[in-house]
């Protein structure tokens, strides 16, 4: 079954992909630009424009946030939607020129059964076209598994993928996670359908399983792919929120989501993996209480990003060639 999730006011987010090539690129545009920060937690990361990110960097402020497949082919992506936003006019005003502002991060999905003859011969302009698409198709509604740059997405014995989680803050304000989830290690408990992000979960989004009892053996072993290959990982997410952010304070809280994989993966952060998590405010909802309003923000981050991540295994679509199973065909359980 597919969830449609809706996106925070002032953003829209948009997929492309190819099921063959089993991959794509996700694209979350901001209708104004907006502020941002990041922090990269893993040891393999892929990235383009986070050095821009540094609270004293000359730029604060952001025109989309690119996630991608493809390995460093997938930075093309940001390509694609740099040009798409300098058709609509937008970018940072140098001159007479106008610069768009497209900071990325990529996961590896080049050994996951898809026909990769396409990036051999010519990765970047593909990914380039993923970017460009993605673009195009943003809306203020999303859908969830098996798309954008969750397409090729796998954990290390489940199929991953593209994930989202939202939650009401105490200040007025809104957080929402954005998730492509392919991480080394595994988002369940040992060898059980329980997903470590259990004590998060809302409304039965992920099953509503809860914790299993008594806890498996396996629940502390560090299960991994690929052969713990560097480079072969990794968890990239979008932190969105409508409370406003100086680019410090949305790199702290950057580094506070980051708490949401530890929630949701084991092993995570290792140097096999490239997380990166991103952060966006739209600044709708003014900061009232700073001590008190980004203390809940970082909670709130956290626990969302879990929830996303756990929702992108349990959403995820079957696809032939396919090197591990989905959540729900080897647990033959439904939504």
């Amino acid at each position: 079954m597919t969830h449609t999730f809706p996106v925070l006011s002032g953003l829209r987010i948009g997929h492309a992909g190819d099921p063959a090539l089993k991959s794509g690129a996700t694209v979350l545009l901001p209708d104004v630009p907006a502020v941002a920060g990041v922090h990269v937690g893993g040891g393999a990361p892929g990235t383009r424009e986070t050095d821009l990110l540094r609270p004293e960097a000359t730029v604060e402020r952001v025109d989309a946030i690119v996630l991608s497949g493809g390995s460093a082919f997938g930075l093309a992506a940001a390509d694609g939607a740099m040009s798409w936003l300098a058709g609509q006019g937008r970018g940072f005003a140098v001159g007479p020129v106008r610069v768009p502002i497209v900071p990325a991060a990529i996961l590896f999905d080049l050994a996951n059964g898809g026909d990769k003859t396409a990036v051999a011969g010519g990765g970047p302009s593909r990914y380039r076209a993923f970017g460009t698409a993605a673009c195009e198709a943003a809306a203020t509604t999303t859908t969830l598994g098996t798309v954008g740059a969750g397409t090729g997405a796998f954990t290390a014995d489940l199929k991953g993928g593209f994930g989202a989680a939202s939650a009401a803050l105490a200040c007025g304000a809104t957080v929402q996670a954005f998730v492509a989830a392919n991480p080394l290690g595994r988002a369940t408990l040992g060898s059980t359908p329980h997903f470590r992000a259990a004590p998060f979960e809302i409304d039965g989004e992920f099953g509503g399983l809860g914790l299993p009892s008594p806890m498996p053996a396996d629940a502390g072993a560090a299960v991994t792919k690929l052969g713990a290959r560097a480079g072969g990982n990794t968890t990239i997410a979008v932190i969105a929120t409508d409370l406003a952010l100086a680019p410090a304070q949305a790199t702290r809280i950057a580094a506070a989501a980051h708490d949401g994989l530890a929630l949701s993966i084991y092993p995570v952060h290792t140097p096999m993996d490239g997380d990166t998590v991103f952060v966006l405010s739209t600044g709708r909802v003014p900061l009232r209480d700073p001590a008190r309003d980004l203390t809940e923000l970082s909670a709130g981050a956290a626990a969302a990003l879990a929830r996303a991540v756990a929702r992108a295994v349990y959403e995820a679509a079957p696809a032939p060639g396919d090197p591990a199973p989905t959540w729900r065909e080897r647990y033959g359980l439904t939504a």
